[in-house]
């Protein structure tokens, strides 16, 4: 577990760590911000089209195998970035990337399924929520540090070193746990779930940062919702399919699934929004952005833990509907932001937003994943992995999307468009925009939370 976690943290902290380096490195390389945004946006897109076939790799492969394919990718593509030279080599490193974090994240849920008994699996989601949650939240901070003090390609040489601990480790204490069926390949299968979680993905992503009416957008929009209607039709014929969609027969793994949707696009559209409120609409560098949100990252990590063993105890019925209470209450307030808002008030709202995203998200995964039973574990490891791909992608799209459309609407109705002064105060109206529509996505998810209850091994309340 150690190992996993070691790498799979790693991997999700490379996920968002070079958000922050975007403006130096468009300076550096003499790229758009358009082509810039391909760094997070190929990341996503590689992790779109690998994890949904990674409940078929788990059924193909030891976990050693796996394990050591995903570490072997995770130290190339970070060696590779650390010494690019230019934009093409360090996108071609991010997929390298991409692809060993989309190998580690269902192998380390698959193996805490196999190897830690239902009635403590909270306390182990917790640690796993460590790496989903912590590292995208503190990768800024770090960054932010290592580009003031030294350069971009540090954010690599740092992750290096810790993924070749990961790496000696495993390969001295990893265990084959998992058991090699060998189902059938459907090549069909490969290509729909590509073009359909793939298309979407990328539709969403492009959106983000050219709009919705592009060309682009629609073509690749279209042709994902219409390959993952085959895709679905097809998995749900088969007798042994890619991805076995029966998972969604048990009603508290579809509640919790959605649970970690909602949580997901909640998440990362705050991540992304709240550094640009503070960067562009409040002045702040990079580095002390970074500072503000970082005791948020801590109490998120101190809480995940903490919320695993509440869940062994009590279960999730009344811990998932308050934590998104907290998370409504919060974005209501972070809707109201100003420039005058005071920074220790965005601190305080941030780090309880965390508690919140805390109290659902490692309480819902646990339930969700606990009422299926073994055969289905890699398959709905796959599918709860592949829907936080999505629901990032989605979350960050429409919010860009909504918050561009808030500074477009305010820009017009100013009498002095020159007037610099106008610039931050438009990015707030659509930072604000942006917050209303995570509040509405927050009911949502609190309506259907009154919903779950807890699952037994055996039974069901």
């Amino acid at each position: 577990m150690i190992s996993l976690l070691l790498s799979g943290f790693i991997g999700m902290f490379n996920e968002t760590a070079l958000n922050v380096a975007l403006s130096d490195l468009i300076n550096l390389f003499h790229i758009s911000a358009a082509t810039a945004q391909w760094l997070t946006t190929g990341y996503l897109l590689t992790l779109g089209i690998l994890v949904p076939i990674s409940g078929l790799l788990l059924q193909w492969f030891s976990t050693r195998q796996l394990f050591m394919a995903s570490l072997i990718f995770s130290v190339l593509g970070t060696l590779v970035a650390a010494l690019a030279p230019g934009f093409e080599m360090l996108m071609t490193a991010r997929v390298i990337q991409a692809a060993g974090i989309a190998l580690m994240l269902p192998l380390m849920f698959n193996t805490v399924l196999i190897i830690i008994p239902a009635e403590k699996r909270g306390g182990a989601y917790g640690l796993i929520g460590l790496v989903l949650v912590v590292a995208p939240a503190i990768a800024p901070t770090i960054s932010g540090l290592l580009i003031d003090k030294l350069s971009w390609n540090w954010i690599f040489w740092l992750s290096l070193p810790i993924l070749v601990i990961a790496l000696l480790f495993g390969m001295r204490s990893m265990q084959n746990v998992s058991t090699i069926t060998k189902p059938k390949i459907d090549i069909f299968s490969l290509v729909i779930s590509t073009l359909g979680f793939g298309g979407i993905v990328f539709a969403f992503s492009s959106a983000g940062e050219g709009g919705w009416g592009t060309t682009k957008v629609v073509i690749s929009m279209i042709v994902g919702i219409l390959a993952l209607i085959i895709f679905v039709g097809r998995q749900l014929r088969m007798k042994q399919p890619m991805m076995d969609l029966r998972a969604f027969k048990h009603p508290m793994f579809t509640v919790g699934t959605l649970m970690i949707f909602i949580t997901m696009m909640v998440m990362l559209s705050a991540m992304l929004v709240l550094p640009m409120y503070l960067i562009r609409g409040l002045g702040l560098s990079a580095f002390t952005a970074g500072l503000v949100m970082l005791p948020g990252g801590i109490i998120n990590a101190i809480m995940l833990p903490i919320m695993g063993r509440v869940f062994d105890k009590f279960g999730p019925k009344w811990v998932v509907p308050s934590g998104l209470i907290i998370i409504t209450v919060v974005l209501w307030f972070l809707s109201g932001i100003s420039t005058a808002t005071a920074l220790a008030l965005i601190i305080v709202l941030h780090s309880c937003l965390m508690i919140g995203i805390s109290m659902v998200w490692m309480p819902s995964q646990a339930n969700g994943l606990n009422q299926l039973p073994p055969e289905l574990y890699p398959h709905g490891s796959a599918i709860m992995n592949t829907l936080q791909q999505l629901a990032g992608a989605i979350g960050t799209a429409v919010a860009v999307s909504i918050m561009t459309a808030g500074m477009n609407s305010f820009m017009k109705d100013v009498a002095d468009k020159a007037d610099p002064a106008n610039g931050p105060l438009a990015l707030i109206a659509g930072i604000q925009n942006a917050f209303i529509f995570a509040i509405i996505v927050a009911i949502v998810g609190l309506f259907f939370a009154f919903f779950i209850k807890r699952v037994h091994v055996g039974k069901q309340e």
